[in-house]
């Protein structure tokens, strides 16, 4: 953790800021980390994104030093770390429980790695005034952390991170202990400090909306391997795999069979987007509720392509929109669950019981094969 390694090598341009290759990750007889490959540009935000257990933080503890990997290689800068000790690596972290010192006032937390380096009193009074003020929070350094709320101890956790001006910035969950509302403060907070400092940083979450809002890329992990990596709208948009359209966001599962471009359930045959697959394979079919668009009933003269006529079961208020359950001869027992907008339920008057038709566009219409 020590940041302050004048002799460091720079990453060239154009490679890597890090580079994972090839780690593994064992507890004994159980495999954590699978041939895990990864490259992180300078100045990216990404966030490792998964189910409780997928591996995201045993990666992040590894970059850090603190459980190193099994084999493979990492690379920071162009310097290969992998067997350093977590203290001669060039990073920070904020962990989710804070880990400030209780008997330390917030000035001494946050000097604390800047006093291990030497720098004189007058130096390390001025680094940690500037922090305070990048934080928001200048006349709290006099405090104890038991006198902050837990938003503003999280931020004195991030100033401590980044006083010594760290290469790497490494994030464990840092918002998951704080109310809702606070989290989504402060995770615009962080997410503009991350920009203004150029800071590489990785954040590890298992909350969607938190990585779909703050990162640059998200690696999608499961079972200790990695899913899908991309942007977050590649990976809500364009779901690499049934898991990835299932764990980002909501979407419609529906098993089905792949016929010559099209999925068959029921009765219905319904355009797909969906590549590689062979003629005859059993599926899962995957739509999201908001990619479901709803017509008046009857609105084709003749059966347009993908649309089918449904009736609605019931409505849930969600505020901007109406989480809407559909029913159709045409799928049999498959139900359907559509997100509408006030706008759309009040024009067409859709109510339970009503009877409507909804488009399901062929590109938004994706198939994975059964069991993947």
């Amino acid at each position: 953790m020590n940041a302050l390694i004048a002799d460091a090598p720079r990453a060239e341009a154009g490679e890597p800021y890090l580079k994972i290759n090839g780690c593994w990750k064992a507890f004994g007889e159980f495999v954590a980390l699978r041939d895990i490959t990864l490259d992180i540009r300078k100045g990216e935000f990404v966030c490792f994104l998964g189910p409780s257990g997928c591996g995201k933080t045993t990666l992040l503890r590894a970059i850090a030093g603190l459980d190193p990997q099994t084999r493979g290689t990492i690379r920071q800068a162009g310097r290969d770390i992998s067997a350093l000790p977590a203290s001669q690596r060039d990073y920070g972290i904020v962990f989710q429980s804070y880990a400030l010192f209780p008997n330390l006032t917030v000035e001494r937390n946050i000097a604390f790695g800047l006093e291990n380096t030497g720098r004189p009193k007058a130096e390390i009074a001025a680094r940690v005034a500037e922090l305070l003020a990048l934080v928001g929070l200048p006349e709290q350094g006099r405090k104890y952390p038991a006198q902050l709320s837990g938003g503003q101890q999280q931020r004195i956790a991030l100033a401590r991170a980044i006083a010594i001006n760290p290469g790497l910035l490494l994030l464990d969950e840092p918002l998951s202990a704080l109310d809702a509302k606070v989290r989504v403060h402060l995770r615009h907070e962080i997410k503009e400090l991350q920009r203004k400092l150029g800071v590489t940083t990785i954040m590890v979450t298992h909350d969607q909306e938190e990585a779909l809002s703050m990162a640059d890329r998200i690696v999608v992990m499961n079972h200790g391997v990695i899913e899908q990596v991309g942007t977050p709208t590649e990976i809500y948009r364009d779901p690499a795999t049934l898991f990835v359209a299932d764990f980002i966001g909501e979407t419609n599962k529906i098993e089905s069979v792949f016929d010559e471009g099209a999925v068959r359930v029921g009765q219905a045959t319904l355009a797909t987007g969906a590549q590689g697959l062979s003629d005859g394979a059993p599926v899962t079919m995957a739509v999201r509720p908001e990619d479901i668009l709803p017509h008046a009933a009857g609105h084709e003269a003749q059966p347009a392509p993908n649309h089918l006529n449904v009736t609605v079961t019931s409505m849930e208020f969600l505020g901007s929109y109406w989480r809407t359950h559909l029913t159709s001869e045409a799928l049999g027992e498959t139900p359907l669950v559509a997100n509408f907008s006030m706008n759309a339920v009040r024009r067409l008057g859709i109510e339970p019981g009503a009877a409507l038709t909804v488009e399901l566009p062929a590109e938004r219409v994706l198939a994975f094969p059964r069991g993947a």
